[in-house]
């Protein structure tokens, strides 16, 4: 078996896209040449750099412990290799290591879970690698079973976001093939799960040929008759939900990280890698103002109002900004690395921001300093959302709750009014992406690459149900009336989890 650069750029590209670290792995990809090379990003499964590695680091350790004769000694103990000591074995041919008082066995079992492997004891007192399964358990009474699960297939690389449209079954999804897709979902549909193909495509010598860009960023107009999409070609573009496309937004200079519609559904606005937020006309297309406040690529954005909102950076600011207002309304300043995003509180009177500081913080428009700095992850946290309870819901006695999703593995529910974790939700064994609460706020989706979507009571913090997919999870949501999850996954696969009794 050889490996050749192309595939040691693509391992490290998805790496980077695996890690959030967008911007770098857009840089990488474009220097490494990764749209031209023939590799089919659907076939490589989730985390394979750090899998590789691991499995090397495993050959290693067993091969710098096996004797002439080929026999494993169980030395007591023998240390997990770091990546330097393989390094050092590959280079200076190591001795065989700790082998004082060592006692000859052979490996139980030398398995992986998500690239990871342990050493534990058996039942004799001698070494053996096992994997997290026991971990990895669910109560059987909670499963979702595959009969309650529909897969989508169809994208041709791996599917970053996914949203339902807000009065119908219809379930738009976008990936890495340059596409975005529509699913037609509706029960009453006599064509079943019938999907139309979003394809963006650049004008070049007067052809439009497709710009083999990822699509990054997608939301549905509030009727639900309009999906906007953003590509990493820098194109925003709004589309029909009968897959027409209606409008070409093209003042970005490089990829669209972020893109909403505002709730009356004449502007959209978009984040970009060129450091700048833009309003644009939803009805014209064309740009009604360009916002060039931050020093770094824009992550996020989110309307606070109609004509107000949020932008954060990997310049570590929070900008609010106005139409027709030159200069930014309000600037937040505290967090010490990138803020991965931002969301207002369903009132618009708080707006929440998470980072790669690890650190969730809540801020208003009435002090300069944040109202809470919330820390209890120990990783980055990579996005948040409001519960859709409290003030104008359909349940506005509850209290309002804030999600983090880290990766760390964990989610938090936060109780923002007493700045306190009321749940801490544990289950996941890998980077959690995405979080969703239902619409009636009773419950929250996550999704992590563990390839699990779990679904927990906001109350109690249980885990109700639990759906294990093929691939790892980058987006779940919620369909309008609550009763089903979609969630976009690494393998190119959409899956649709009916919650129905």
């Amino acid at each position: 078996m050889s490996i050749i650069s192309d595939e040691v750029n693509f391992l490290v590209y998805r790496y980077l896209q695996e890690s959030g670290f967008s911007h770098s792995a857009f840089t990488f990809g474009i220097e490494s040449h990764i749209s031209q090379s023939n590799i089919n990003g659907a076939l490589v499964p989730p985390a394979a750099l750090v899998s590789i590695l691991q499995k090397g680091l495993q050959y290693v350790e067993a091969e710098i412990s096996i004797n002439e004769d080929a026999t494993l000694f169980d030395c007591h103990p023998i240390d997990s290799l770091s990546l330097i000591d393989a390094v050092r074995a590959f280079n200076d041919k190591l001795p065989q290591k700790q082998q004082n008082n060592c006692t000859i066995s052979t490996v139980q079992s030398l398995t992986t879970k998500n690239g990871e492997a342990t050493l534990n004891r058996d039942e004799n007192g001698t070494h053996a690698l096992y994997h997290h399964e026991e971990l990895m358990e669910v109560d059987r009474e909670i499963q979702i079973p595959a009969s309650k699960a529909t897969v989508l297939r169809g994208h041709e690389s791996e599917v970053f976001i996914c949203a339902w449209n807000p009065v119908c079954d219809l379930l738009a999804s976008g990936s890495g093939d340059s596409t975005a897709r529509i699913w037609n979902l509706n029960e009453n549909s006599n064509s079943g799960s019938t999907q139309l193909v979003l394809r963006h495509c650049i004008r070049e010598r007067g052809q439009d040929m497709p710009s083999n860009k990822d699509v990054t960023s997608l939301d549905w107009n509030s009727d639900g008759t309009l999906l906007a999409t953003g590509s990493y070609d820098g194109f925003a573009r709004i589309w029909t939900k009968d897959g027409n496309l209606s409008s070409t937004l093209g003042q970005h200079k490089g990829p669209i990280f972020a893109l909403k519609w505002n709730k009356k559904g004449n502007c959209i606005l978009s984040a970009g890698v060129d450091k700048t937020t833009i309003i644009w006309d939803a009805h014209t297309g064309e740009a009604k103002q360009q916002f060039p406040f931050h020093s770094a690529p824009a992550l996020d954005v989110d309307w606070q109002n109609n004509t107000t909102f949020a932008s954060c950076s990997t310049d570590m600011c929070i900008h609010v900004c106005r139409l027709g207002s030159e200069r930014p309304l309000k600037t937040f300043q505290g967090h010490t690395n990138d803020v991965n995003a931002i969301k207002w509180d369903p009132s618009g009177m708080l707006l929440a921001s998470c980072s790669d500081d690890m650190t969730l913080k809540i801020w208003s428009m009435k002090q300069d300093s944040c109202v809470h700095n919330l820390q209890a992850h120990n990783k980055e946290i990579y996005t948040i959302k409001w519960s859709p309870t409290g003030v104008g819901s359909n349940n506005p006695n509850a209290s309002t709750l804030l999600a983090s999703a880290s990766f760390d593995s964990t989610v938090r529910l936060w109780d923002v009014e007493r700045g306190v974790c009321v749940h801490r939700l544990t289950k996941h064994q890998e980077p959690v992406y995405s979080v969703a609460f239902s619409p009636d706020g009773k419950f929250l989706a996550s999704g992590s690459f563990d390839k699990c979507v779990h679904i927990w009571d906001t109350v109690s913090g249980d885990l109700v149900n639990s759906y294990k997919g093929t691939g790892g999870i980058f987006e779940v949501c919620w369909n309008s009336l609550g009763d089903k999850v979609g969630a976009s996954v690494s393998d190119g696969l959409v899956c649709v989890v009916d919650l129905r009794k």
